[in-house]
């Protein structure tokens, strides 16, 4: 009876404790918060209709020099409280390179809202949000943060009014604008971090990436989200890679013709088909109409894509998880998109025993299944040579591809087993097991070190 009288007395202490620090860090937080966000808020709801509709260059240029820039936010008790559990995943210095960070997000709808809105909360120190549109009453089913009255407030100002209510130490700068060549200077100066092209317009998006890549800046774009509803589906690869999407297709076909860009720029994407069409298009009459009757902006579709609002916020969940990662330094090995069937695993499995026992006599030091192929060829080696770890061969060609590629051991002293086994084609194989690890390590020492490090990690992932 002592010992739970003991352990009651010491279980009302810590709770005492608990709330007596919880109600501080709460009184401390109310006097900064309410004289931050307080005053953004009402900033905001001041202004008139006209007004939210203009974009003040110069304030968005004084806004560019706020005071909050440069500071080390997360030696505040607050943000770090805030930000206990990024702090807890990524380390605290990795943290503090996403909290010195800039990042630009442009197109504030379904996707971009949900993704500058966790970037914002992942501790985003700088945050420039763009979009000339304007929150609607249909938009409420997939914004991130929009309410009723939010409706006719311009996206931007709409997540820069709510941001500073959730992250007051984030600078945000809003602007009402349309990304187009002539803006191209204002809106990517700064030497911003990333990127964010949340775009389904393609003559704009595809000026977006252009630039993007002519800057060298760091950009991740979402495709189309909308008549799609499985979240399974969803992917990041590189442009080339992104197949069942028309706004892909469109984009890389303009990006090839009008740029010379073939790729290297990652998307979001999603491998599943559209489920639905665009509903036609009617007037005041009732009538079908031609939709760029009524375009208010050139080339911005009137039509409505049905949109299954989950969607696109998991496209932008998974955009702000990218860019996090990537800011912070947190290395993540994202899902290979690789069209191959468990008969061409099953056909790799038995090449490499056939060409063990053509060479060795013997298929005894194969220690790989089929199951155990299907990681080294996808996960490892992303359906694709050893030597040729570029996206250039997708869908059908890739399956062409692998008809020309075999496994076979990295080092010959060791078994052919799955920390053991790289994949080349065949002429690279008679090459590679002609050679000596030494030769390689001497004469192609990028070559070597790349592949050594994948088989290290897989050592490391499957505890060998």
């Amino acid at each position: 009876m002592e010992e739970k009288l003991k352990y009651l007395a010491l279980l009302g202490a810590g709770t005492l404790l608990g709330s007596i620090s919880t109600v501080a860090l709460l009184k401390l937080l109310s006097s900064r918060r309410v004289a931050i966000a307080k005053h953004s808020c009402n900033k905001v709801n001041e202004l008139s209709s006209k007004e939210f509709m203009s974009v003040i260059s110069k304030k968005s240029k004084d806004d560019a020099q706020d005071d909050t820039v440069g500071l080390d936010l997360l030696g505040d008790e607050i943000v770090s409280e805030q930000l206990t559990r990024n702090i807890q995943f990524f380390g605290l210095e990795s943290q503090r390179k996403v909290t010195e960070s800039f990042v630009i997000v442009i197109g504030l709808g379904g996707v971009g809202s949900h993704a500058a809105s966790m970037l914002l909360r992942s501790g985003v120190g700088r945050l420039l949000l763009v979009d000339f549109d304007q929150v609607s009453l249909s938009s409420l089913n997939r914004h991130a943060v929009a309410t009723r009255e939010d409706v006719g407030i311009p996206k931007a100002l709409c997540l820069k009014k709510h941001f500073s209510a959730i992250f007051p130490e984030s600078q945000i700068d809003a602007r009402v604008q349309l990304f187009d060549a002539s803006a191209e200077e204002e809106i990517l100066s700064g030497h911003p971090d990333f990127v964010l092209d949340c775009i389904d317009n393609i003559d704009t998006k595809v000026a977006l990436l252009a630039a993007c890549v002519r800057r060298g800046l760091k950009v991740l774009s979402a495709t189309g989200a909308g008549a799609r509803a499985d979240p399974t589906r969803i992917r990041v690869a590189d442009l080339r890679e992104s197949i069942n999407d028309p706004l892909s297709r469109s984009v890389r076909s303009r990006l090839r013709k009008d740029y010379g860009i073939e790729g290297g720029i990652p998307v979001v994407f999603s491998l599943e088909k559209p489920k639905v069409k665009l509903l036609p298009f009617k007037g005041s009459s009732g009538e079908e109409e031609n939709p760029k009757d009524y375009q208010v902006v050139p080339g911005f579709r009137v039509r409505i894509i049905p949109v299954l609002g989950t969607i696109p916020a998991i496209f932008g969940q998974v955009m702000a998880s990218y860019v996090l990662t990537q800011l912070s330094g947190f290395r993540v090995q994202t899902e290979p998109v690789v069209n191959l069937d468990l008969d061409h695993y099953r056909t790799l499995h038995q090449r490499l025993i056939e060409h063990e026992e053509i060479l060795h006599g013997t298929s005894i030091q194969v220690q790989v299944d089929v199951e155990e192929v299907m990681y080294v060829v996808k996960e490892l080696w992303r359906g694709r040579s050893a030597r040729d770890q570029s996206s250039k061969d997708v869908g059908r060609g890739m399956w062409r591809s692998v008809n020309q590629l075999m496994l076979v051991r990295w080092d010959q002293t060791k078994p052919a087993s799955m920390s053991n086994l790289i994949l080349l084609n065949f002429e690279e194989a008679d090459e590679h097991e002609s050679r000596t690890l030494d030769d390689i390590k001497e004469s192609e020492p990028e070559f070597f070190s790349r592949v050594t490090s994948v088989l290290k990690l897989a050592e490391l992932e499957l505890g060998l």
